[in-house]
């Protein structure tokens, strides 16, 4: 029964745990919220009287994924998207921990509001929300915010979401402060200079349409001046999203430096291009924009070898207003909690990853970044996980979806594999109709 806790059986699966590089057919056994045990023969040698057994024909087993960069209008925007309507499709998307971003209304710059946003997910949310907390208060990029208060609060990281810290003396102070605190600093890498009133890559696609483009050096220079800061503070820090070939390599320079530097690549830059825009299609206008497919293939790239760490949806949605709109004037952003895995699957489908892979940068790598206690099967952990069909075919029809709004990138598209059941501290959330 759905929300029930009681033992359950995954028998006859696949079982994949990226915290351990272990990819076997075995059982999982869940009691009590905890995982209990993932080997092979649980079934053989008997498990708890009431037990839910659950025959997952080959399917796959794996941690619950942890979304570490997703927008949720609550408070303030709520006609966006809530914590209750962001956890259902994260929930059927695989996705068991949501960590929200603080640019709400009022921006999460201040325990109390914290305190809110954990209140809040605990009543109406079905998966785990995490918040991050504004690097600088008000999100202006001028006066940090109360880091030590604001991590004892609850803030699993520290971000001005959207916007970039353009000041180098205050981004130089926050990294201080944060290290004295061992807390994460997630930098989104935009000059806003730079990107002007540029909307798309910047290229001859850009000149062809007729549009503003926005160079890749927006990105690397903030990039750039960022390890050069942190090589001064050795903070914690963590890119939010890179989207080129000319910041991986800026990255791997500051890895083989030995700075403690690690970052993500949404869905959207590692399965689209900026091809894909096609005839000025605002869905596909998202912040950073999409790049070549030089680029994109260079990300995969830099997952495969461990370069990048993160995988994650870059959540954003916009409701038609802002996106019905001329391109130029329309908002940038995709909805993604739901599509995230079941996107990333295509590059597992076509030999650029590995599931191995794939599933480390979106469960087990995550959280240790944050320092959750879920991405793993271990023996103990909280039972987060997730059972999919990862060869199923099916066409997504976006007025299924369970975001508020509807603007995916993936609309009408033809995906291969899909999340069939989440369990979030032992408890079903979703199950796909049969």
């Amino acid at each position: 029964m759905l929300g029930e806790r009681r033992p359950l059986l995954l028998a006859n699966a696949r079982i994949v745990d990226p915290s351990r590089d272990l990819d076997f057919a075995g059982d999982l056994l869940i009691a009590e919220g905890v995982i209990r045990d993932a080997k092979r023969g649980i079934h053989a040698a008997g498990v708890p009287e009431g037990t839910e057994i659950v025959d997952c024909d080959g399917r796959l087993v794996a941690p619950g994924l942890i979304d570490m960069r997703a927008f949720i209008g609550e408070p303030g925007a709520e006609y966006r998207e809530t914590l209750a309507s962001a956890s259902e499709a994260a929930a059927a998307g695989g996705v068991t921990t949501i960590v929200c971003q603080p640019d709400t209304d009022p921006v999460i710059d201040d325990p109390a509001i914290v305190d809110f946003v954990m209140r809040r997910a605990r009543d109406t949310a079905i998966v785990h929300v995490q918040p991050m907390a504004a690097l600088t208060k008000g999100l202006q990029g001028a006066e940090l915010a109360e880091i030590g208060l604001l991590k004892a609060a609850g803030a699993v990281a520290f971000t001005d979401g959207a916007k970039s810290v353009v000041n180098a003396q205050v981004m130089r102070r926050a990294l201080t402060y944060a290290g004295d605190f061992d807390a994460l600093v997630v930098h989104h890498t935009e000059d806003p200079d730079l990107i002007g009133d540029g909307v798309m890559n910047e290229g001859e696609l850009a000149a062809r349409l007729g549009l503003f483009g926005i160079p890749k050096a927006a990105e690397t220079i903030m990039l750039e001046r960022d390890m050069r800061l942190v090589a001064l503070g050795r903070a914690r820090y963590h890119a939010a999203s890179i989207t080129c070939a000319e910041s991986l390599a800026v990255l791997r320079r500051a890895k083989e430096a030995g700075l403690a530097v690690t970052a993500s690549a949404s869905i959207n830059h590692l399965t689209l291009n900026e091809i894909d825009i096609g005839a000025y299609r605002t869905f596909f206008k998202v912040s950073p924009p999409l790049r070549a497919e030089s680029d994109r293939a260079a990300l995969i790239e830099a997952l495969r070898e461990g370069l990048l760490d993160v995988v994650m949806s870059d959540h954003n949605p916009q409701d038609v207003e802002t996106k019905r709109l001329p391109f130029a004037e329309a908002a940038p952003g995709a909805i993604g909690l739901e599509t995230m895995f079941v996107a990333a699957l295509r590059l597992v489908h076509n030999g650029d990853l590995t599931l191995l892979t794939l599933l480390k940068a979106m469960s087990s790598r995550p959280a240790e970044l944050l320092g959750l206690q879920g991405g793993t099967l271990r023996a103990g952990a909280p039972a987060d996980v997730i059972v999919a069909d990862i060869d199923v075919p099916w066409v997504l029809d976006p007025d299924t979806l369970k975001s508020k709004c509807k603007n995916t990138p993936f609309d009408e598209a033809r995906l291969q594999g899909r999340v069939v059941r989440t369990i979030v501290a032992g408890r079903t959330v979703y199950q796909d109709a049969p």
